[in-house]
């Protein structure tokens, strides 16, 4: 017999069955119970001493025990209480894996001892909605062509829930998606399962991938669920063609870019995938030969570069066509077109070229002649191409432009062909580029000479010294003019311009080479006769018309000492000792004698001194070296000798010195004789007349022309007189020139007893008289009076003076 009772209402989820047996003494009834899984440990399943009709109090006496199961003790009897209780949770999915069974029971069997008994105890485990529904795998993963049709279907993994019944999946969710869609299948086993289905077709260049949330849902209460990420990977097919970022580029570059510098690096995209957005470039064959022979392409990136020269001025535009091509089996390609612009580079050098060139021109070509024509060119282009030309600032040149870029050069200022005698133009082009370049042209313009340039002196006027006695035919000097022209223009040659001195020609005393100016002197000059000559030279070119100038040439003989001192007092015949008295009373530092002695020589050949050569008695007498005057020293004595013998030296200045000299023999006498400075001084009209002498006699024998001549000189004498008392400082005056005729103080004389004669009377004067030849006049002198206190070298200079006036002639007697 088998009861069923629910024991411990107060736990609603327990129930317990017991079966009864009254066939079997050992062995007791089976008792069922029914409790939920997982129950808290400690929970009473059910009263089993109750149950069972057991006394609680002979359980332990008894020794009432339950068997493990799996080495796992789920339950246990309270031996005080007789309550089955729950030692630890019970999982129903551990016990019952199998999904195939419906119910779930814990079997056990509860043994009491004195007497033995065993019971069986049923304990059946009521599944709860304990577990959510999951997948096998967190995600699924679905390849879809993007060719797929619309409504295909496509099976999914089915989630799994260990409970079971109604705890289980009941049905799936997908999230929101428009694309797909599913629809839940029920299995013959009552499982539940998804079909997912394309509802709009797939594009994947729009989506790649769609991820999608798959929700199994199971039927408890409460429900639980679990889910499942479903990611379909849009699967390509060549559907696009390659496409370019820009239809049309266009490229500005540098001429002269380096060789395999990147130009652009075209980028076309293909958003198919894989092999079908592979691309290869290429040019079409609408790019022309030269554009692919200047350029590469790179067929795997598309980097087009240089790799030939790029010459602004040879191309300036290249177009090309671009084609990218996929690698699909149905291929696709696109195409861009690409022009590049080449810029210009300030690269080439402006050039100059010269079209008319006028050399050699004349130095005395016209101001705004144009002499050149010149042209400038440059390849490039913009300010590249604008090019300036210019020359030195400093040239006697402008440049003027005549048309586009052709210019003249035209003459700005005289030219000079002695200043200048070529130019070194040098036409420079610069261009307007940055930076700029340039380049020059250099032509030698070559001026002819004309004419235009006097010859020149060196100087103007040539002072010439010419020493006396130089021998004929000896060069003077070298008067060279110059002339800064060319060629016959200075070819000169040289003339003396004539002029007559006293009737001679100067082409008589000088010659002049006519090709170098050498100047030489035809005859030899006497500084006594001719002293100076002043005449003009004339250079002459020869041009057409020839021109000429003229210098002034002064000649100035230069004195030499070719003259000896002549004593001409006291006077002597031909050399003759010179014999005197004087009275033995004469006092001291009386005047005995006087030596005088002139030298036609100058300066300091004329100057002379005087010494004693011999002296009787040293003591007795003294001489001036200067004035020439003899005068005792002391007065005599009885023990001098009665004749004293004086020899005098008169010696010039000149080197070699020459010299004369004179002996004097004075005799002393006892008559009262007045010495010479005692005299009285007696007009010299009266004095020639009346010293009787042999000097009178002489002049008395003169002819009667001679003595019309003395008669004229003293009247001349006579009239100047007063004339010498009025003159500052006493000089000699015996100069007679070409413009005064005047003889002052001077009488011309040929007779040597008459000039003696003069002399004496003179001297008693207490002056000195000189006697000069005339020159060219035979015999004639010129007789000159100086004061007594002048000495020779006061008039040294005048005494050598040239007569140059017209004389009569007359004869002369010695």
């Amino acid at each position: 017999m088998e009861a069923h009772c629910v024991l411990q209402p107060w736990k609603r989820y327990v129930s317990v069955f017991i079966l009864f047996s009254a066939t079997m003494n050992t062995l007791s009834a089976v008792t069922h119970y029914s409790i939920p899984e997982e129950m808290e440990e400690g929970s009473v399943v059910a009263n089993l001493a109750a149950d069972l009709g057991l006394d609680v109090k002979t359980l332990s006496r008894r020794k009432m025990r339950l068997d493990i199961i799996a080495n796992k003790k789920y339950l246990d009897v309270n031996k005080e209480t007789g309550e089955l209780y729950i030692v630890e949770k019970i999982d129903r999915e551990y016990l019952c894996a199998s999904k195939t069974a419906t119910t779930c029971f814990l079997k056990l069997d509860a043994t009491i001892e004195n007497p033995i008994r065993i019971f069986n105890i049923e304990l059946e485990i009521m599944d709860i909605n304990d577990n959510a529904p999951s997948f096998r795998r967190d995600s699924i993963h679905l390849d879809i062509s993007e060719s797929t049709p619309t409504g295909e279907r496509f099976s999914l993994n089915n989630a799994v829930d260990s409970d079971v019944g109604t705890n289980s999946v009941k049905t799936y969710y997908l999230s929101e998606s428009e694309h797909f869609n599913i629809e839940v299948q029920t299995g013959r086993d009552g499982s539940k399962f998804a079909d997912l289905i394309l509802k709009k077709t797939l594009d994947r260049e729009e989506q790649a991938v769609h991820n999608l949330i798959l929700t199994a849902v199971d039927g408890g209460v409460p429900a639980r669920s679990g889910t499942a990420n479903i990611i379909v990977r849009v699967l390509d097919t060549n559907d696009n063609a390659p496409q370019f970022e820009k239809d049309n580029y266009n490229i500005n570059i540098m001429e002269n870019y380096p060789f395999g510098s990147l130009v652009v690096k075209l980028n076309a995209t293909d958003i198919d995938d894989g092999t079908n957005s592979d691309i290869v470039y290429s040019f079409s064959l609408y790019t022309s030969e030269k554009a692919q022979g200047t350029f590469s392409l790179n067929p795997t990136n598309g980097e087009i570069r240089v790799k030939e020269m790029i010459n602004y001025e040879d191309f300036r535009i290249y177009d090309m066509e671009v084609i990218a091509t996929d690698k699909g089996t149905n291929s696709l390609s696109g195409q861009c077109k690409l022009t590049i612009l080449v810029t210009d580079m300030n690269d080439n050098h402006p050039e100059i070229s010269i079209k008319s060139f006028q050399s050699p021109v004349k130095e005395d070509i016209a101001v705004d002649t144009v002499i050149a024509v010149v042209s400038v060119s440059d390849k490039d282009s913009g300010d590249n191409g604008i090019v300036d030309i210019r020359i030195a600032d400093k040239l006697p040149f402008a440049l003027r432009e005549s048309s586009d870029n052709y210019y003249e050069l035209v003459v700005s200022e005289p030219l000079d062909r002695e200043k200048v005698p070529e130019y070194e133009i040098t036409f420079t082009v610069t261009d307007r580029g940055s930076p700029p370049l340039s380049d020059n042209e250099t032509m030698t313009l070559e001026l002819l000479d004309v004419n235009d340039n006097v010859p020149q002196f060196p100087q103007s006027f040539y002072t010439i010294p010419v020493m006396e006695n130089n021998a004929p035919g000896a060069l003077l000097s070298s008067l060279t003019a110059f002339d800064p022209d060319l060629h016959e223009n200075q070819y000169l040659v040289y003339f003396i311009i004539e002029k007559e001195i006293v009737n001679t020609s100067m082409s008589m005393l000088f010659s002049i080479n006519p090709e170098n100016g050498n100047l030489y002197a035809l005859k030899t000059f006497d500084y006594e006769i001719e002293k100076e000559f002043l005449f003009h030279i004339e250079a002459r070119d020869s041009g057409v018309p020839p021109l000429s100038s003229n210098v002034t040439v002064h000649i100035i003989i230069v004195d030499q000492n070719d003259n000896t001192p002549v004593i001409v007092s006291p006077w002597r015949a031909h050399g003759s000792v010179v014999e005197d008295k004087i009275p033995r009373s004469t006092d001291k530092g009386s005047l005995v004698s006087k030596v005088i002695a002139i030298d036609t020589d100058s300066v300091q050949n004329s100057r002379i001194t005087y010494q004693f050569l011999q002296v009787t008695d040293a003591t007795l007498f003294s001489l001036d070296q200067y004035n020439g005057e003899i005068r005792t020293m002391r007065m005599f004595s009885y023990r001098d000798p009665r004749h004293q013998r004086l020899v005098v030296i008169a010696k010039d200045n000149g080197d070699p010195a020459l010299s004369a000299t004179v002996t004097i023999k004075l005799s002393t006498v006892e008559t009262a004789v007045k010495a010479y400075s005692d005299m009285t001084e007696v007009p010299l009209e009266y004095d020639i007349f009346s010293d009787i002498n042999l000097y009178l006699v002489i002049g008395l024998g003169s002819v009667s022309f001679l003595l019309l001549i003395t008669i004229l000189v003293t009247c001349v004498l006579k009239c100047q007189k007063p004339m010498l008392n009025k003159a500052a400082p006493p000089s000699r005056n015996s100069v007679i020139s070409d413009r005064n005729s005047t003889i002052a103080d001077s009488t011309l004389v040929s007779n040597d007893a008459y000039w003696y004669s003069l002399f004496l009377a003179e001297t008693r004067k207490g002056k000195l008289v000189v006697r000069q030849p005339v020159p060219k006049a035979g015999s004639r002198y010129i007789v000159s009076s100086l004061p007594r206190s002048t000495g020779l070298t006061e008039t040294s200079d005048s005494a050598a003076s040239t007569l140059q006036g017209s004389t009569t002639t007359g004869s002369s007697s010695s």
